[in-house]
């Protein structure tokens, strides 16, 4: 029994060990992989388009799942059919496109959904600086701004734009230029 012991105890000694398994080194923000001349659609559930994202040049970053594009172009649609674009010299993006921080020459438009185009005029937001957050139809920005609705122009130092509840906010020095509406062409005999 002492020389199995004895013998153990040796075993144990003499047996090499093997080194901790190195930890995994935490992500660095550097781009793991490139994108140029790209289209990126993304679709719901049931097949539908949800949006398309292009550009002339992309970078992923795996510590934050962003992705930097050069000259995005945006399109997304929502469940009633309007359509959003939006564009600007760069953009930040998360993993799934619904938000996207626009950066230079920020344009977004928003169309009335087709049933709509009649009575609801265009929307267009344009600043330095927009954030767009595309499923909930919502922009808002910290710098000038100007928005465009048919022909009325405002002007404004910041913006909380969410066209689901209806609501603008202009805070700052707003102005703006509204049109009066065209007369209503007379029925023809």
């Amino acid at each position: 029994m002492g020389l199995l012991a004895l013998g153990t105890y040796w075993l144990a000694r003499t047996t090499p060990t093997f080194a901790p398994s190195a930890r995994e080194a935490p992500p660095t923000h550097d781009p793991d992989y490139f994108l140029r001349g790209f289209s990126v659609k993304s679709f719901d559930a049931s097949g539908r388009l949800k949006s398309e994202i292009r550009g002339i040049e992309a970078r992923h970053f795996a510590d934050t799942d962003t992705l930097e594009i050069d000259e995005p172009r945006i399109r997304s649609f929502s469940q009633e059919g309007a359509v959003v674009v939006a564009s600007a010299k760069r953009g930040i993006s998360n993993a799934d496109g619904s938000q996207v921080q626009l950066i230079g020459n920020a344009v977004v438009t928003r169309e009335a959904p087709p049933e709509r185009r009649a009575t609801e005029a265009k929307v267009e937001i344009r600043g330095d600086f927009l954030h767009a957050f595309m499923d909930q139809e919502r922009v808002i920005s910290d710098k000038p701004v100007t928005l465009i609705r048919g022909s009325d122009v405002f002007h404004g130092n910041s913006l909380d734009y969410d066209n689901q509840k209806r609501v603008l906010q202009l805070v700052g020095a707003v102005r703006g230029t509204l049109q009066p509406k065209p007369p209503a062409s007379a029925p023809s005999p």
